[in-house]
């Protein structure tokens, strides 16, 4: 039985035949000839800003954000600890240094 099942499908993909075919070719055309693709848009061109001299200067007066406390004791621990202090000078060094 098995065998009867094959040759029939083997019957039947050989009377199908080739499928369809994506392209057909001209003889003596060559596969690469592509179609000629669209150049690229222009680059965009702008003309930089030119500071003035009689222009008042631009000022920022907002004062730096301040990290938060614990950023601050973590930061003092570390310059203690780099600067060779014990665990107690630590502690009192990022009490007095992270206020």
């Amino acid at each position: 039985m098995k065998r009867i099942s094959i040759l029939f499908v083997v019957a039947t993909a050989l009377l199908a035949g080739q499928g369809a075919q994506a392209q057909y070719l001209l003889p003596g055309a060559s596969r690469y000839n592509l179609p000629p693709s669209s150049p690229p848009p222009p680059p965009k061109i702008e003309v930089p800003k030119i500071p003035q001299f009689d222009a008042p200067p631009n000022y920022n007066y907002r004062p730096l954000p301040r990290n938060s406390f614990s950023d601050r004791v973590t930061r003092c621990l570390d310059d203690a600890a780099a600067a060779g202090l014990g665990p107690a000078d630590r502690a009192t060094y990022a009490r007095s240094c992270a206020n």
